[in-house]
């Protein structure tokens, strides 16, 4: 069975487009790029803060990037970055359209 894509949801509570984009800059490949087996990144001011919506191919690739480069990045500190951990939402995707 082929893995299924898995869908991340970040919301940083008080976040700002400067703090979302010093930890982008900090945990992705280079601008406009995006990591290796992510396959969609939107992100936004939302009511209180401000959201992440990432979809990897599958929750392998998910784990990966969080393990080897999000959280370590962050736990080193992020200059501008934003200041605390986000409430986290995550789901295996069961429709995906383009």
């Amino acid at each position: 069975m082929d893995p299924k894509p898995y869908a991340v949801v970040h919301f940083f509570a008080g976040g700002t487009a400067e703090q979302y984009d010093a930890s982008i800059a900090a945990v992705h490949p280079g601008p406009g790029i995006l990591p290796a087996g992510q396959t969609f990144h939107a992100a936004g001011a939302s009511d209180g803060g401000w959201t992440i919506t990432a979809v990897h191919e599958s929750r392998e690739s998910w784990e990966t990037f969080r393990d080897t480069i999000l959280l370590p990045r962050m736990q080193q500190g992020i200059e501008g970055g934003f200041a605390a951990p986000p409430v986290e939402t995550v789901f295996e995707v069961y429709n995906l359209a383009p």
